[in-house]
Order: structure tokens, then sequence, then C-alpha cells
């Protein structure tokens, strides 16, 4: 079934505005997923907001419904739309986008317009364990500071963030967050101020059951499961500068990648 003419969707449809270029060599499935995701970024479409049947989608349009039924999909296995039998397509309440940047979560929380707000359970120093050793390229043992927190966004708890930094890099007291700058600039803009630029990271991504622990903190089911990151960040010298081990329950955190072909693949963080 081949995509009909119309370019632009109706006033009072899923999405007033949307333009679709036929002559474009991105495919049209991709071009609908991102303008409506963007919408969704911006608050266009709010969280909550029942969108129109995926028959509808196709006439307003003007696409086919497997053009249409593969966009709405992507979105869905993004976490940003959810399918519930007998209501329909909606757009998520929790899910937060997280680009694999090197913006702090704080500054990608805020541009995203969620209230950012951070609760410190640790802030001190520690003897580097074998992983976090190896991480930064220290000797195992070396002195590291080490910084636990729970991030919110909107209110709730969106995951558990640890930090590790070489001691001389950034002490516990830079981080101290009686005096708000933790709080107003997050970690990224702290080490920024301390002279400390990052550059590139390196990341892994995972998922794995919720700890007793994090279950607690996370406010989830027991056994419920994680999306990990970990992430060892690199100065303009190369020298690992931050290594980060964080948790997020998958509904209410997710990640996005940008791929070039012929080139290297780079997750930013």
């Amino acid at each position: 079934m081949r995509d009909a003419h119309p370019d632009v969707l109706a006033r009072g449809s899923t999405l007033p505005g949307l333009v679709l270029d036929r002559t474009s060599r991105t495919p049209l499935h991709r071009q609908l997923a991102e303008q409506l995701k963007r919408a969704i970024e911006c608050g266009q479409l709010a969280p909550g907001t029942v969108l129109s049947s995926e028959p509808r989608m196709a006439q307003e349009t003007g696409l086919s419904r497997i053009t249409v039924r593969h966009a709405i999909r992507s979105l869905t296995e993004q976490g940003l739309l959810v399918r519930r039998r007998g209501i329909g397509t909606h757009v998520a309440y929790d899910w937060t986008p997280h680009a694999l940047d090197l913006a702090a979560v704080y500054e990608d929380l805020r541009e995203a317009g969620r209230a950012p707000a951070t609760e410190v359970l640790f802030c001190g120093t520690e003897p580097a364990q074998p992983e976090v050793a190896a991480a930064l390229a220290l000797t195992e043992g070396s002195a590291v500071t080490v910084l636990e927190r729970l991030q919110y966004a909107g209110g709730q708890c969106i995951g558990h963030l640890r930090n590790h930094l070489p001691y001389d890099l950034l002490r516990p007291e830079l981080l101290s967050p009686h005096d708000g700058r933790l709080a107003s600039v997050g970690l990224y803009g702290l080490m920024r101020a301390a002279g400390v630029f990052a550059c590139t990271a390196q990341h892994a991504i995972g998922a794995r059951a919720a700890t007793p622990e994090e279950c607690g903190l996370l406010d989830v089911p027991e056994g419920s499961a994680l999306l990990t990151l970990t992430r060892t960040t690199l100065d303009q010298s190369g020298r690992p500068v931050e290594y980060g081990s964080h948790a997020y329950p998958p509904a209410r955190r997710g990640f996005e990648f940008q791929l070039a072909v012929g080139s290297a693949a780079i997750p930013h963080a």
C-alpha cells in the first residue's frame, strides 16, 4: 500500500503542524516517529494524552497503516508511548529521555522541564575498589571522592547514582549539598568550576534485578528490573576524571543513541 498525498496533519488531529517530506531519504515512518517524539519532549503532547487510533492517524497523515504502526511501535519500544487494551495508545507519564551526551543528568532534566532535584545519600572519601581503580587508572586502594545520590524529576525518584572521582581533582567538600551548588548546577557544573572539563566518555548499558536496598530507594517492587549505565569520563588530555555507576527504573528513564554508518558509533554520556 503506497502512502498518499497529504503533507500536513489536519487541524484538530493528534499533532497539528506535522510536515512529511516525501522527497527526503529519511523513511516516512521515521519522520513521523521523530516529530511525535519532539512533540512529547517539548510538551505539545502532554503525559497521558491519548493518540488517535492507527486507522485515523493514517487517514490524517495520508500514510499507510503499516507506516503509522511502525512509527508507533518504535516510540512504544522507547517507552514514550504506552498501549492499553480498551484505552488505546497514550503518552507515557513517567518517561524522561536521557540523551547520552556529556551534559550532566541535572542539565538534561532542566532542559526537559522536569524540575530536577537531588538527594545526597553520601559524600566522602573511600579507597578505590578494583573496578573503580581500573576505570580511573589509579592504584587499587587509592583515595577517591564518592558521591551517591537519588535523582528526582517532577517529584519522582528516577535514578540511583554513584560517582567516583580522583581525590586530587574534586574533594568531597566541594560537593557539599549544604551550600546549594550541587543542587543548582549539578555535578558536571561543579567539575567545570573546579577546572575539570569532561570531553569524551565510554559507556556500558545493561540491565539487572534491583537489590533490596534499591527497591526501597527507588520505590519499585521487589525483583524489578533496572537499567544500568556505567560511564568513564575523560578530560581533554585523555585522563579519566569520573566513573559513574547508575541504576534507573526503565519506565522512568530511557537512553538515546546516534549511530553513524562508516564511523565509530559514539554513544555520548
